[in-house]
């Protein structure tokens, strides 16, 4: 939930992707004030823009920011945070504040994809990541995608009225893309392909799954969890209900801002 912040004592989360930047701003009740995802990542406006439009949204500026915190792939490059934390961290922190039972973590980006094993009490266990270039990933779907010429938004309705049947056994996505344009060329209709390519992503988040080992309760976030087909391909896969979260991007970053509060509550302590 989103609600307007005229206090002091906010927080700022910024998750720097791939190809997606995130924002949230919380006040000290750990409510989100403000929010902002655009679709441009590391080396781009995109962490400028999605912070303002936090801010924007918040009725704030950055200067009433007490502290923030970067996580994600472009962490590094980020200015003015005044800590940067791992985006596994950050997810974890995120997921367990909106969902506190959360066990199993599948997070799927533009260009990786992870799953995380996290304790009752939030300390994250282990995880794994996909080892072996996007696929699996939204970057594979955009190129899914653009094959198929369709919208990315569109994949999920797409493979909603495929059947099954069509194999997409490539783990690489260049590859893949020529295995797909190949199977349209023998006749194999868009909607069977969609499902087939959103079974081979199914397939290889699994073989996280079996590696890391799977607990309930299990939460998907990430852009990819915004494809309804693609999450209930998972569940099938791993044999688990799969929990979407409202704004399934935004976790890491309101995990980084929910990092930021602890701090800023960490050095009153101290005092």
């Amino acid at each position: 939930m989103i609600t307007g912040a005229k206090e002091k004592g906010l927080y700022l989360g910024v998750d720097i992707g791939s190809s997606s930047s995130k924002a949230v701003v919380i006040n000290q009740s750990g409510i989100i004030c403000g929010e902002g995802i655009v679709n441009l990542g590391t080396g781009s406006k995109g962490p400028q823009i999605s912070v303002e439009k936090a801010l924007e949204q918040a009725g704030i500026k950055r200067a009433d920011i007490k502290k923030c915190v970067v996580t994600g792939y472009g962490r590094l490059l980020y200015e003015g945070a005044d800590k940067q934390i791992t985006e596994i961290s950050c997810h974890a922190k995120g997921v367990k504040f909106l969902w506190p039972t959360a066990s199993t973590i599948i997070d799927i980006g533009g260009q990786d994809a992870k799953v995380i094993r996290v304790s009752p009490n939030g300390i994250v266990e282990n995880f794994v990541m996909n080892e072996k270039c996007a696929a699996g990933t939204g970057r594979f779907l955009e190129v899914m995608a653009r094959v198929l010429d369709c919208k990315i938004g569109a994949l999920s309705g797409l493979a909603a009225r495929g059947t099954p049947g069509v194999v997409i056994s490539n783990t690489c996505t260049v590859f893949a893309e020529s295995e797909v344009i190949s199977q349209l060329a023998s006749g194999k209709s868009l909607e069977d392909v969609a499902l087939g390519a959103h079974k081979s992503i199914a397939q290889r988040i699994a073989g996280l799954c079996n590696r890391i080992g799977i607990a309930d309760s299990v939460v998907m976030t990430g852009g990819v969890a915004l494809n309804l087909n693609v999450v209930t391909a998972i569940e099938t896969e791993i044999r688990h209900p799969i929990i979407r979260l409202a704004d399934p991007q935004a976790m890491g970053a309101l995990g980084a801002a929910i990092y930021a509060k602890e701090m800023d509550e960490e050095n009153n302590t101290n005092r």
